[in-house]
């Protein structure tokens, strides 16, 4: 469907790519993986055509569509939420716009409620809804203007709007980075069932290992594949290291050889020829380059901060509200030394909000905000852009401090994030998201505090930037509370979690694998009292009466726990099952709802054929059967939408 055939760029004398080919065919599920400024982002804008390439070919099948979610901004006008989801096509789009901006009796509508019908824009929206929804947007926001959402928002409006739109090749650029971990696992399920093919950039390993049947790998200005997930990969490339490294050394030995022949010899008249030959062998040689594993990667630790009293920050019936929206309402929250703490929930629910409360960037607008003895925070943030000033030079950013430091001290540390030579000269508003993010860790690390928030401070780190920071903070003895949607980074350092719902904080004193077994168990117990009430509230049901002559003889108290147990099992089977009904009556209805809009596709493109219309041809039964098919597609999505509910 796709192929990249012998890809050459450069930019300012940089080579990204050379002699570089891939092919992608219908149904793969390929990440793209690399370090930051490999060119990941260049290869999609050459397979968009929004760049061109110095030499090689990218092609597109010709009936093939393409869809592509950019990293970090993609336009919005004046469109509702729901209308930028069902903007599959320019045409829709166009047509959109013109439906809700011109009179309902003018020409121009007339025609843009034409061009809508035929292309079956009524059918988009409760596929749209449905997507919307997964992606935790409210009933209420979708007919919210798009343009009043934050970024992160815009950008799952636009994903939703390529999943209605199911192009035949998905291009994503770290997709992930702009949602929470509910909206995660419902995107990732979402995924595995995708009828097209997939080619998606993303640091998040857990994220690769469910989803991806290969691993393209840019080094060495080449694309590498290789077949599996990511673990599959990183297996494969050890092995595969391993051998290019012992190649290249016995090559190197051999070079070696020949040289030492040639300076020994060139210069003597019986042997001149001969020498002159082992510097053409040389020549001639395809040189074998040392593994890209041996290539420069971030090292870096914090310095350990000062020691803070055993009591860090405490917040005190804290209320928060922005405008009429109340997100706190009498929290109370302590953090202790020496905790890292994870804040997870859904987006929305005030995690965020939270941690700039802690950080003193949000005044208290109620309550009290305490901190402890000789606590000094440092606060990363989500959005770089709060911590950077762009007109400064990376330079200047580090030196614009309390306490600056030294330029050489500077220059030390900035190295040692590959900020390197003149790199330290580059305005802030050119660099990319990657290098704000490891910029604004050197700020932190210039001027290390004892209390650590950080809003998802992966986002734009590559896997060997995401290692070390995990590396520095498993040495970090400071307090630490971040959110972040990295399973991988979560697993690797929370200690305790902080589940944030609806403004309520709950806090679970384990890892997160402990937080996912507790709430679960939560769940079940939470199912069990519900299946306990719905028994009790049977006709005739008599919770008291003994189950058996067995129960009634034992005494009270054995008897009492014997029937909560049995009760308790009863209740948890029933609601298990209950559940799992549901689920799978869902799952049908998505297969149902997409064999349907399949057949639809193929309906319709069979009317799009002369030959239908001809004699002998076959248009009037095409036409029943796709009204047929258009009817049970409704039916299917509005039972979709009831079974949504009923599960939520």
């Amino acid at each position: 469907m796709l192929t990249i055939s012998q890809l050459s760029k450069s930019f300012g004398g940089r080579v990204l790519f050379e002699n570089a080919s891939l092919q992608v065919n219908r149904g793969d599920r390929i990440g793209l993986v690399g370090p930051n400024g490999a060119g990941k982002t260049t290869l999609f804008s050459l397979i968009m055509g929004d760049a061109q390439a110095d030499d090689g070919a990218v092609s597109l099948e010709r009936s093939a569509t393409l869809g592509y979610l950019p990293q970090e901004s993609a336009p919005v006008s004046e469109e509702t939420v729901l209308e930028l989801a069902c903007a599959v096509t320019p045409a829709i789009a166009s047509a959109q716009r013109i439906m809700r901006t011109a009179a309902e009796d003018s020409p121009e509508y007339h025609e843009a409620l034409r061009v809508f019908d035929e292309a079956d824009g009524w059918r988009l929206e409760p596929k749209a809804k449905r997507i919307l929804a997964g992606l935790a947007f409210r009933t209420s926001d979708f007919e919210r203007p798009a343009r009043t959402l934050s970024g992160g928002w815009v950008m799952r409006a636009h994903l939703a709007r390529l999943l209605v739109m199911e192009p035949d090749l998905l291009l994503l650029d770290e997709p992930t980075n702009h949602l929470d971990l509910e909206s995660l696992g419902w995107f990732q399920q979402y995924l595995a069932s995708y009828p097209g093919a997939i080619l998606m950039i993303s640091h998040d390993r857990e994220f690769l290992n469910a989803l991806v049947g290969s691993i393209v790998e840019i080094a060495q200005k080449r694309l590498h594949r290789y077949r599996g997930n990511w673990d599959s990969y990183v297996a494969e490339k050890v092995a595969r290291d391993a051998q290019q490294l012992a190649a290249y050394k016995n090559q190197q030995k051999e070079i070696a050889a020949l040289q030492d022949f040639y300076n020994r010899f060139h210069a003597k008249a019986t042997k001149a020829t001969q020498a002159q030959s082992k510097l053409k062998q040389i020549e001639r040689m395809e040189k074998i380059e040392a593994p890209a594993s041996a290539q420069k990667t971030v090292h870096f630790h914090f310095p350990q901060p000062p020691r803070s009293g055993q009591r860090v920050i405490t917040l005190n019936h804290i209320d928060h509200a922005y405008g009429d929206l109340c997100v706190y309402r009498g929290l109370d929250f302590q953090a202790e030394r020496g905790q890292r703490t994870v804040l997870v929930g859904p987006n929305g629910a005030g995690k965020s909000t939270l941690i700039k409360l802690l950080a003193g960037v949000l005044p208290v607008q109620s309550g009290t905000r305490e901190l402890g003895h000789n606590v000094k925070v440092g606060y990363f943030s989500q959005y770089r852009v709060e911590m950077l000033n762009p007109k400064h030079t990376v330079l200047q950013s580090v030196q614009d401090m309390d306490k600056p430091p030294s330029e050489q001290e500077s220059r030390t540390v900035l190295g040692s994030f590959l900020f390197q030579g003149d790199d330290v000269f580059k305005p802030v508003s050119v660099l990319s998201g990657g290098e704000k993010t490891r910029l604004a860790l050197v700020r932190l690390l210039l001027d290390p505090p004892n209390l650590m928030l950080m809003d998802e401070p992966t986002t734009h780190l590559d896997v060997g930037s995401i290692d070390a920071l995990i590396n520095a903070l498993k040495q970090y003895e400071g307090t630490l509370l971040f959110i972040s949607h990295d399973v991988h980074f979560i697993r690797s350092i929370a200690t305790s979690v902080l589940h944030i719902s609806a403004g309520k904080p709950a806090f679970y004193p384990g890892d997160y694998q402990y937080f996912l077994d507790k709430t679960r168990a939560e769940s079940e117990r939470a199912a069990l009292v519900s299946g306990e009430k719905l028994h009790n509230a049977q006709p005739g049901a008599n919770p008291a009466a003994p189950a058996d002559a067995s129960t009634a003889s034992a005494p009270m108290g054995m008897r009492e726990q014997r029937e909560k147990r049995r009760a308790e099992a009863d209740a948890r089977k029933a609601a298990s099952a209950l559940r799992r009904e549901e689920e799978k009556r869902i799952q049908a209805l998505e297969a149902k709802i997409l064999a349907l809009e399949c057949r639809q596709k193929e309906l319709t493109a069979e009317l799009e054929k002369p030959e239908s219309y001809a004699a002998g041809g076959n248009a009037m039964e095409l036409n029943r059967e796709l009204m047929a098919v258009t009817e049970d597609l409704e039916r299917a999505n509005a039972a979709w939408e009831k079974a949504a509910e009923k599960l939520a």
